[in-house]
């Protein structure tokens, strides 16, 4: 419904819908993406990383679903499958490495991980992720890698991307516009919950060395976040959440 939308379906398909999914790098044999258009009345645009805010989820949570079902370790199914896709191997490798994968996690705590490419760059994440007071995931810590090219400005590439990821961070845990009788429900921040600065997590951010061209680094940090939480918190209670946020979720 936006003024682009004439510019952006192709073949009765908005590729910002699929993207992420359409061009999904795990070497799967066969690969069918459709998308369904709902005509809900209510006008949308793109959230930051467009897209990908949700085919990353829905991708990389299902990946884990595969991997528990035949009782592989969700790295080395994704190593399996990233053979011919070396920067998301070398970032998965990095974060993986760095936030000791291959050693338990304090008690109390699982880990999750998520790879995604969104605009020409590759981001990783694995968390860790305890019960909070709440009944919810508290993320203890998130260990980032990138590959976004020639890193020009080293500090800002760290900025985007603890930014990113907190805002996505924010979004998974307690982002949630409601509808009743056609209105909005929640007005401003006393009932719309976001993220508060005693509740961000450990941040480490790594960078993958590169001689390739620069690309995007301002929303590639969000999009892995959401899945890898719900990874570790699959993990920690044996239940998959297939819906966001997990405020909604925790409540059914």
């Amino acid at each position: 419904g936006s003024p682009f939308e004439a510019g952006m379906i192709k073949g009765g398909i908005d590729q910002t819908m699929v993207e992420g999914a359409s061009t999904l790098p795990y070497q799967i044999p066969n690969l069918r993406v459709s998308a369904h258009m709902a005509e809900v009345g209510v006008p949308t645009l793109w959230w930051r990383s467009v897209g990908s805010t949700h085919t990353a989820f829905s991708t990389e949570t299902f990946l884990d679903q595969l991997a528990d079902a035949a009782g592989v370790d969700p790295l080395v199914i994704r190593r399996k499958l990233l053979t011919k896709h070396p920067r998301h191997l070398a970032v998965l490798n990095l974060a993986a490495e760095k936030a000791g994968w291959d050693k338990p996690p304090a008690k109390g705590r699982t880990r999750g991980l998520a790879v995604h490419e969104s605009f020409k760059s590759f981001v990783a994440h694995v968390v860790e992720v305890s019960m909070g007071e709440d009944g919810l995931p508290k993320v203890e810590r998130v260990v980032v890698a990138v590959d976004c090219g020639i890193p020009i400005n080293p500090d800002v590439i760290r900025a985007q991307l603890e930014g990113g990821m907190g805002f996505g961070l924010s979004a998974a845990l307690f982002a949630s516009v409601d509808l009743e009788d056609g209105r909005v429900v929640q007005s401003n921040f006393h009932d719309y919950r976001v993220l508060r600065i005693n509740e961000m997590p450990d941040v480490e951010v790594h960078i993958v060395p590169s001689t390739e061209k620069p690309t995007g680094i301002g929303e590639p940090g969000t999009p892995p976040i959401a899945p890898a939480i719900a990874n570790a918190w699959s993990k920690l209670t044996g239940q998959r959440v297939f819906s966001l946020p997990f405020t909604r979720a925790a409540a059914k």
